[in-house]
């Protein structure tokens, strides 16, 4: 005996299946790559931040040379200075801009990936679940073919549940 329903619901379980596994690709994929990337600016940033840092200690140096130095040379070395500590205040603009445009959206992707893995594990619970409803249906139906209103109430069952399944994936 066919059953519609049945036929469906086995493509259906098939076509999930398949989207499933493009969805673990995809957040695999999300969660090494997007790490990966995080890391790497990371260092970009704080590297670039130590630069600053040691070119203040530089401008500084500059400062306490200067002050030993004849006024011609004093004023030059002091103007050098100051010019070599603006340029820095760009590279701490570029750290500062570096941080909260691409670390920190970065960052975030981290809780999202695994907020997604997690509705996987829902998902994939959900599937194995139908799955095993599926198998339980077939051997009723191979134990009491005849026996219409135990299947009919496993098949409202499994539909109830397949409705439940849709609103997960959703």
């Amino acid at each position: 005996m066919f059953v519609p329903f049945l036929f469906f619901t086995y493509f259906s379980l098939v076509s999930r299946d398949n989207q499933t596994r493009q969805i673990q690709d995809a957040v695999s994929n999300v969660e090494k790559h997007f790490g990966e990337l995080c890391q790497i600016f990371a260092g970009y940033v704080r590297k670039t931040a130590r630069l600053r840092d040691k070119a203040d200690l530089l401008v500084n140096e500059i400062y306490a040379y200067a002050a030993t130095e004849t006024p011609n040379l004093k004023v030059g070395l002091k103007n050098f200075a100051d010019e070599f500590s603006r340029l820095q205040d760009y590279r701490q603009a570029e750290v500062d801009r570096l941080e909260a445009k691409v670390v920190e959206p970065l960052k975030s992707y981290g809780t999202i990936v695994k907020l997604k893995r997690d509705d996987l594990k829902a998902t994939l619970t959900a599937k194995n679940r139908e799955a095993k409803q599926l198998t339980q249906l077939e051997k009723t139906r191979q134990r009491n073919p005849s026996d219409r209103h135990i299947i009919v109430s496993c098949i409202s069952s499994k539909l109830n549940f397949f409705c439940l399944c849709q609103r997960i994936t959703i």
